[in-house]
């Protein structure tokens, strides 16, 4: 399983509570451009619209600039495949429970892209510091250093 991107902040200012899997409605240039690397998930998140859950804010750069069609746009909203059990899940907990959906990686599965998808909490800024003191202090025992 190969990973394209991930999304560095998303640990740090959410709190995963679930992951699910989803697939995405690509262009065959968009995928040789993914599998290239030129791909950012940062910054980007996961809306439902009209029963849709859409990919938005990823930016996928052209593969071949001077061969790419002159509509095509790198931040365009993809759609996600997900099944309507699994939609209906994300629906209800992102709506009842004020829960966000973040994309957390890209990657390959049997040679096709996948998204992994999280349903996160926000984190708040209190959360934030702790979690930053416990990797300093995990950082500090590895080295052989203790702190008091």
């Amino acid at each position: 399983m190969k990973e394209y991107a991930t999304n560095p902040k998303a640990n740090f200012d959410y709190e995963i509570l679930e992951t699910v899997e989803a697939g995405l409605v690509l262009k065959g240039y968009e995928v040789k451009s993914i599998k290239t690397g030129k791909v950012s998930i940062k910054g980007s998140y996961v809306k439902i619209i009209n029963g849709i859950p859409e990919l938005i804010g990823a930016t996928i750069s052209p593969y071949q600039p001077s061969n790419m069609p002159e509509t095509y746009d790198p931040q365009q909203t993809r759609k996600l495949l997900m099944s309507k059990k699994q939609i209906n899940v994300l629906v209800g907990l992102s709506h009842s429970q004020g829960l966000t959906l973040i994309p957390l990686k890209l990657y390959e599965n049997h040679h096709r892209v996948k998204l992994l998808v999280g349903v996160a909490k926000g984190k708040k800024k209190h959360d934030k510091r702790r979690s930053i003191k416990k990797k300093d202090l995990a950082r500090a025992r590895q080295r052989g250093i203790t702190e008091d």
